[in-house]
């Protein structure tokens, strides 16, 4: 047979390509699944910061700033740890962007406040002077969308399996216990704000759109 194969170049080629892609295809796949699995204490989002996630999307705020950190020293010694796939388990879509507007939030938790966050989303000039980013402002006054995100967390679990609900995860019971998990959480980022109206919408049960957006931001680390 292969004798065969040295006197007739193409079919010998086409040999060649399909043991070479039997052999890569052995050699990726199995590494590629393992480094798509998620990090050690990597954990699904938490029905606020989903709804901040949907809020971050909406406004197109992937459009200037990147989630992708490069193992190159210039962006590790700015943005911290360079990403791996890992990291990226529970992300649906990807917000890796092409375009910096802005600086890259992927590790933005780790370096900014709540309070930061506000100030920065009310008047984005108040804390980076030179900064062409717009203000956010109608975010303190329209509610978060909680139902649609809780949607969004019952979908991935029940159609990707994501680990809700394992022993010291992310919890995901009935409609009623996610609401007050979600206003714990919001509690929290409340009072490390100033804005009155924001806190006195709280009090009546209502959580804006910023609050969800910093939960959100707050967990990119």
């Amino acid at each position: 047979m292969f004798s065969w194969l040295e006197k007739n170049p193409f079919f010998f080629a086409v040999a060649v390509f399909i043991v070479i892609a039997y052999a890569g295809i052995v050699e990726v796949l199995p590494n590629f699944t393992e480094n798509a699995r998620p990090i050690e204490g990597k954990k699904p989002y938490t029905v606020l910061q989903l709804a901040g996630r949907q809020i971050y999307i909406k406004e197109s705020c992937n459009a200037c700033h990147s989630q992708l950190i490069r193992p190159f020293k210039s962006e590790t010694d700015r943005y911290g740890m360079y990403s791996v796939s890992g990291e990226y388990a529970y992300d649906r879509p990807f917000l890796w962007g092409s375009k910096r507007t802005g600086p890259d939030l992927m590790r933005v938790g780790s370096y900014r406040t709540t309070d930061w966050h506000e100030n920065h989303m009310w008047e984005p000039t108040s804390v980076v002077p030179h900064s062409i980013m717009p203000a956010y402002k109608h975010m303190f006054k329209n509610d978060a969308d909680i139902e649609t995100a809780y949607a969004e967390a019952l979908t991935v679990k029940k159609v990707f399996n994501v680990s809700y609900d394992v022993p010291g995860g992310i919890k995901l019971g009935s409609w009623k216990d996610a609401q007050e998990e979600v206003k714990a959480e919001a509690q929290v980022i409340v009072d490390e704000m100033k804005n009155e109206e924001v806190k006195k919408a709280f009090a009546k049960g209502e959580i804006k759109e910023i609050v969800a957006l910093i939960a959100y931001l707050n967990s990119l680390k």
